[in-house]
């Protein structure tokens, strides 16, 4: 059963080979029996995942027609909001914080008849590229744990790509959903922003978080962002009228497509394996019959400190509300004000969430506004101008997800500035609110996964999700799955 897809899956239960109890039973046994060697999931919630299985299976035994999705369970990023299960962010300021309210997308879950399992472990506060930054530990790469699994979210992916959970929810700020399916080698869907509602995500950076799905390949991940997708009153930028429908149409072929490739992309600062594997990528698309053109992609130099100035800036923000007294964990140690807010905040927020506040309160202050904040603002629109010229001539682009294959744990943690020149191709797309899919495509010369994006214009996401239908049809990079502790796990070894 762990070696089906979710669609699979759903269908298997409809086809009452499998029921839903038994299912749940199965992947939290797996997950008990190796999550400390993976440190995947923050949460566990057995009991109220059983009880809602045998609900879903009483319905489902009645004939009622829920959805493609039925059934199946899901794990869920642990900085969106779910009603008595734990939903921390990795961090200790909310340890223990039991949410009143589910996020709008897990009401969509549950309507859609899908079982929440847990909660997955991730960069504090989604702040990091390497899920290494979270109170309890970081993520391991289930093919190498020695390795990080990307981030901010490692959990999501790595959980997946272990055979933990068939699907998961991420979030997405500058690149969490993305790399982090690039270096485990599953799929992942970064949706054009205001298409999934984010009422309920726990604040990053609000102009720029967007939450997605992640799954074993395209079919999952689009089945997913059609349950999640759409209106929501309770979120002022959720611009979407209706789901989206990603009906099946011809995935054979990319007749007429074109895709542009950024060539200053690969020009210095990547990888030879990755380069090289993205490139065989970009060929097997041309074989398909989409046509191929190179172009210079501008304001590349400019891409990640805008990005950073303008994410720390509304991280600032929005994670003053942490203070020991509106929200979060308070200091035993403080005896007055002054104390609560500095002790409170000092004790309960890791290093990197302390760099990037202190670096959004500096481009916010009196006399660097102007100088930074404001310039950052400038070049993002100048960012998003640049896309919009390059889509009247491409249907999509195609580029790297990162430079590198995974590193070694700790390897990055100590210099901020490389660690964020990791995002350079997977940033700017959040700065001008386009959707991307993110697709395994190969190996590097150390067995690690590599993954490229498909990135469109807004609200293209039938294109993205079409043309990753022809890619996945012609290879079998999505379908190799790790080892557990020498077994074989779901999937087969790569």
């Amino acid at each position: 059963m762990l070696n089906m897809s979710a669609l699979e899956l759903s269908q298997a239960i409809k086809e009452k080979k499998l029921s839903v109890p038994e299912l749940v039973n199965l992947y939290i046994d797996f997950i008990q029996k190796h999550n400390k060697n993976f440190n995947t999931f923050l949460t566990i919630s057995k009991d109220s995942a059983l009880q809602r299985a045998q609900e879903i299976q009483s319905r489902i035994d009645k004939g009622e027609a829920i959805s493609p999705l039925a059934g199946v369970p899901i794990a869920i990023k642990d900085n969106i909001s779910t009603m008595g299960i734990a939903t921390t962010c990795a961090s200790k300021t909310l340890d223990g914080y039991m949410p009143v309210f589910n996020a709008a997308v897990v009401d969509k879950l549950e309507q859609a008849g899908m079982i929440v399992i847990g909660k997955l472990n991730m960069d504090e506060f989604a702040m990091g590229g390497s899920s290494e930054t979270g109170a309890c530990g970081p993520v391991r790469n289930p093919w190498d744990t020695e390795r990080v699994p990307g981030g901010s979210s490692g959990g999501s992916a790595a959980a997946v790509a272990v055979g933990q959970t068939p699907i998961s929810l991420g979030s997405d700020t500058g690149g969490s959903i993305r790399q982090p399916c690039a270096f485990c080698g599953v799929t992942g869907i970064k949706p054009t922003y205001g298409s999934v509602s984010r009422y309920g995500l726990i604040a990053y950076a609000s102009s720029l978080d967007q939450i997605g799905p992640i799954g074993q390949n395209i079919d999952d991940c689009a089945a997913l962002l059609s349950v999640i997708s759409g209106a929501d009153e309770k979120d002022s930028t959720c611009v979407i009228e209706k789901p989206f429908n990603f009906e099946k149409a011809n995935s054979e072929r990319l007749d007429g497509v074109k895709i542009g490739l950024p060539s200053n992309y690969f020009a210095g600062g990547i990888d030879e394996d990755v380069k090289s594997v993205v490139l065989s990528s970009a060929k097997e698309l041309e074989a398909a019959g989409a046509s191929i053109e190179e172009f210079e992609m501008p304001m590349l130099e400019y891409m990640v400190p805008t990005y950073y100035i303008i994410a720390c800036a509304e991280a600032s923000s929005n994670l003053s509300r942490y203070d020991g007294l509106k929200y979060g964990r308070r200091s035993t140690n403080a005896r007055t004000l002054s104390e609560v807010y500095r002790l409170s905040r000092n004790e309960s927020f890791g290093l990197e969430v302390k760099r990037r506040i202190m670096l959004g309160s500096f481009v916010l202050s009196s006399g660097y506004y102007d100088a930074y904040y404001k310039k950052a603002l400038q070049a993002r629109a100048l960012i998003k101008d640049a896309y919009n010229k390059q889509f009247e001539k491409f249907d999509m682009i195609l580029s790297p997800v990162a430079p590198t294959t995974a590193y070694k744990l700790g390897e990055n943690i100590g210099d901020p500035m490389k660690m964020y020149m990791g995002d350079i191709y997977t940033v700017s797309i959040n700065l001008a609110g386009l959707p991307a899919v993110a697709l395994p495509c190969g190996f590097g010369n150390q067995g690690l996964p590599i993954g490229f994006q498909l990135i469109g214009n807004s609200f293209s996401e039938n294109k993205l999700i079409e043309a990753a239908r022809v890619f996945q049809n012609r290879t079998d990079h999505h379908k190799k799955r790790p080892s557990v502790q020498g077994d074989v796990a779901p999937g087969g070894a790569a």
